[in-house]
């Protein structure tokens, strides 16, 4: 499996570099995939001299300072979510789960609408809405998270419970400061970041998701034997000699640090944590070995696309992405609904 999966796994990067090149080509100024490759060659240091410079003043401007930052934002946060995704459903056992289901999206939207509607954190200038969404985001977990424990304990139930209590309640109040604005505009982009957007990509916003989605990342990786006993379930966890309740506080820690952040830039992007697992156990199985790294392949693959559609598709206006995730979600759980040998852990 290892020799088929290395091949597997660099077929689908080089999949993803050819997706994000197309992605960074397109829009309502068409480039060439030279261009793009010698304006980002023309970034790095030690060969950046030997890259010809002929492309105008403009196409540099378009290619790296608007679209490959954008594009680049939508391949982390897609992988980001899906590795989230996969690590959230082994922690409940439940192949519906996504990293949402703690509450972190909803939380994250309090303090996005706090911002755009109240003009909390305006001190902060163009990262009031990055900070206050994901301190949103920690505040929805905090909460989750003394509501589920027990005796020093986390339940996994409770943990549920809490999260959708939270959740509705955080919704709650982000309505409520909707329906008392009266600001046209500030409502529109309420509801544009709430469905999800990449539009605000700058490369000065991109390092602080890129350095938490590697560290949860490696993390996940290195812990996939814990992750595959989870799935065993909890006596045989522990029989393994699995730190149940540790481990347990671990992975909702890193999930909900991962996922805060990925909110906190993108909006509130649905469907792509809770999709891709799905697709890479029927086609890896379920080991974690294989099913965090082909995951974040496929979860950045899949969004740098979703969010190329979402700009041109009604070009020159810009569709939210989690419109485009949410067409493609829907119709795979209906197809899922109807496979009657699919299962949860298929492929073991």
């Amino acid at each position: 499996m290892n020799k088929k999966f290395m091949l597997f796994s660099f077929v689908l990067f080089m999949v993803l570099i050819v997706s994000m090149t197309f992605a960074v080509m397109v829009g309502s100024v068409s480039v060439t995939p030279l261009y793009v490759w010698k304006v980002i060659l023309s970034k790095i240091p030690f060969i950046q001299n030997a890259i010809e410079q002929d492309w105008s003043r403009s196409q540099e401007i378009i290619i790296w300072q608007i679209r490959a930052p954008r594009v680049l934002l939508a391949a982390i946060v897609g992988a980001g979510l899906a590795i989230a995704g996969a690590a959230i459903q082994a922690l409940v056992r439940n192949s519906i789960a996504d990293p949402y289901i703690l509450g972190i999206s909803s939380g994250a939207a309090v303090g996005a609408t706090s911002v755009i509607i109240l003009g909390a954190f305006s001190f902060l200038g163009i990262y009031a809405l990055s900070i206050s969404a994901f301190l949103g985001s920690l505040l929805a977990i905090a909460l989750v998270f003394f509501l589920s424990r027990v005796g020093g304990r986390v339940s996994i139930f409770r943990l549920l419970l809490a999260g959708m209590a939270v959740s509705f309640i955080l919704t709650a109040i982000s309505n409520f400061i909707l329906m008392m604005s009266k600001q046209e505009g500030a409502l529109k982009a309420v509801m544009f970041w709430m469905l999800g957007s990449l539009a605000g990509a700058k490369w000065n916003n991109i390092i602080i998701p890129a350095s938490i989605f590697f560290v949860v990342f490696v993390l996940l990786w290195l812990h996939y034997r814990n992750l595959n006993l989870l799935l065993l379930g909890e006596e045989a966890a522990v029989t393994l000699g699995v730190n149940l309740q540790q481990f347990r506080i671990q992975l909702i820690l890193l999930v909900s640090l991962l996922t805060g952040v990925l909110v906190a830039v993108s909006g509130s992007i649905g469907f792509v944590g809770l999709i891709i697992p799905h697709i890479v156990r029927l086609i890896v199985g379920s080991n974690y070995k294989y099913v965090i790294p082909i995951s974040a392949l496929i979860g950045g693959i899949f969004l740098v696309w979703a969010d190329a559609f979402a700009r041109i598709i009604i070009a020159p206006q810009e569709m939210p992405i989690g419109i485009i995730t949410a067409f493609c979600g829907g119709p795979f759980f209906i197809w899922l609904l109807r496979r009657n040998n699919y299962s949860f852990g298929e492929g073991d």
